[in-house]
């Protein structure tokens, strides 16, 4: 008797919790939202995107970077822009003085990064002038060779003491086969 009550307690349970249970087929219980129109890119922050590097994805730039911790700072650089109207130049100051200036895709064109525009720069012409400089000294030498006097004849004791020497040498040499 007593498992009999139990099974009954079981089953008015059940039937009791029944009606909070949604028994509709799942389309049924699914409402459809629109989903919201993308958010259009905001051009003064995708100009500040295209100067940075990523902080968290080394060796990438901030553009294609595929952390989500990139696409969060995507995502605040166009809030900034959007949102707050502030303009590219702005936007990478504020990266820069929150994740340091290595982000800095492009050295500055003023300060210290005048000498990363201007090194290259000057190494190509230093370059290009190390080059004239020793193809005209070798054209030089060139001609002073071409121009210089013949060499003197020798005389008849130097082509005999030559032709000796030249014997002695000859003689002195193991054949190769």
């Amino acid at each position: 008797m007593v498992r009999r009550t139990q099974v009954i307690v079981l089953l008015l349970a059940l039937a009791a919790a029944l009606p909070a249970v949604d028994a509709s087929p799942l389309a049924a219980q699914t409402t459809f939202q629109e989903a919201p129109e993308p958010v259009r890119p905001h051009p003064e922050a995708e100009k500040a995107i295209r100067q940075l590097k990523s902080p968290y994805c080394p060796g990438l730039m901030l553009e294609v970077c595929t952390s989500s911790l990139g696409a969060m700072l995507r995502d605040s650089i166009q809030m900034l822009a959007r949102d707050e109207g502030w303009t590219s130049e702005q936007i990478v100051d504020w990266v820069l003085e929150n994740h340091g200036d290595t982000l800095l895709a492009t050295p500055r064109a003023s300060g210290i990064g005048l000498v990363a525009w201007a090194v290259p720069f000057a190494a190509v012409v230093a370059g290009v002038g190390l080059l004239v400089f020793v193809l005209v000294h070798l054209r030089r030498r060139a001609a002073a060779r071409a121009t210089a006097p013949p060499a003197e004849d020798l005389s008849e004791d130097d082509e005999e003491r030559l032709k000796e020497a030249l014997e002695v040498l000859e003689e002195s040499e193991e054949p190769v086969f």
